[in-house]
């Protein structure tokens, strides 16, 4: 089975046989050890850190199908190395395309996004009301909101409901992890420490999903509730909407509230705050094991991993698209 695996220090990467040999850089210059990563068994890198490589690795990756994924120093997502687009089909990218220009087509599947989002962050406020977390207010609000989302006759207007229902959702942040308060959505750069876990948290779910999607036929910069733009995946903003409240969210207030993440995991910096290494490292860990959670599919009759669902909504959209079968986003039953 491929893994993904995370660089987290500047550091050189070459290709040594069917081996990729990264040596990570410390600030001063000095060499640590090398690791050595079998390439068969990786599906995607993480790169946190500047990456010296060639040209040479680079077609050696896109041969092996592999993708890397690249954050800055504050843990914003720069951009990806994909490998040539090698399921995409004609006949997908016309019809994908076709149901982005038609009005009508485009609406009802970004109704499917905002619909799936707004039901999997209401499971989530649902869990902390029932555990006495006082989010009455906020889950009362996000449903008037949630009621609304059909109604919706454009894509504005629905990106307007969507946003409502995030910033409601925000407020219950404060009730629900300890010792933190986030006061309020920021970002560029975030304001306090769990803004910075947001941001860090929201950019590896948008990655993670961009990887699946190029596992199937669907075109990545092809949207539907996001508008596609230049240079950036938007077909990933779309898919992450349903997932981050389940992937980034959960392990946010689990990191926080089991105290796996402290205040000495953070670094106050004039124009931010930004996570040290081992806040990095810890949220990795968690994310990893959330997306490698299993899961019993009603419609599968199987266990099936919280990454594999991203695919399955992948592939969904992918029938939706071809008039095959009518999308249906994913909601947590549990």
């Amino acid at each position: 089975m491929k893994k993904t695996y995370y660089l987290f220090n500047p550091g050189r990467l070459s290709r040594k046989d069917n081996t990729l040999k990264f040596i990570p850089v410390n600030e001063d210059g000095a060499e640590g050890p090398p690791r050595y990563i079998p390439v068969e068994g990786v599906s995607d890198l993480y790169c946190f850190g500047s990456l010296d490589a060639n040209s040479s690795l680079f077609n050696f990756l896109g041969k092996q199908q592999v993708a890397i994924h690249f954050f800055d120093y504050y843990e914003h997502y720069t951009g990806s190395f994909m490998p040539k687009e090698y399921l995409l089909a004609g006949k997908m990218q016309i019809q994908q395309t076709t149901h982005y220009a038609n009005r009508a087509k485009r609406l009802l599947i970004a109704r499917k996004f905002v619909e799936g989002a707004a039901f999997n962050i209401l499971k989530n406020l649902r869990y902390y009301f029932s555990r006495g977390k006082d989010v009455e207010g906020v889950l009362s609000a996000i449903e008037q909101y949630q009621m609304a989302i059909e109604g919706a006759g454009e894509i504005d207007e629905l990106m307007g409901i969507e946003g409502n229902i995030r910033k409601a959702y925000y407020d219950a942040f404060d009730v629900i992890v300890n010792d933190f308060m986030m006061e309020g959505r920021s970002k560029q750069p975030p304001a306090n420490e769990i803004n910075a876990l947001i941001s860090f948290g929201n950019m590896m779910c948008y990655a993670m999903c961009l990887g699946q999607i190029y596992h199937t036929q669907l075109n990545p910069t092809i949207s539907f509730l996001h508008e596609p733009g230049y240079r950036r995946y938007s077909l990933a903003l779309d898919i992450s909407e349903i997932f981050k409240p389940l992937l980034v969210d959960r392990v946010i207030f689990k990191v926080l509230n089991k105290k796996e993440i402290q205040d000495k995991d953070f670094d106050m910096e004039v124009n931010g705050v930004r996570l040290k290494e081992s806040a990095r490292k810890i949220f990795v860990r968690s994310f990893e094991e959330k997306l490698n959670e299993t899961i019993r599919h009603r419609s599968l009759k199987k266990s099936v991993s919280y990454k594999h669902l991203v695919k399955l909504e992948c592939y969904k959209l992918t029938k939706h698209i071809l008039g095959l079968e009518e999308y249906k986003p994913f909601k947590a039953w549990w």
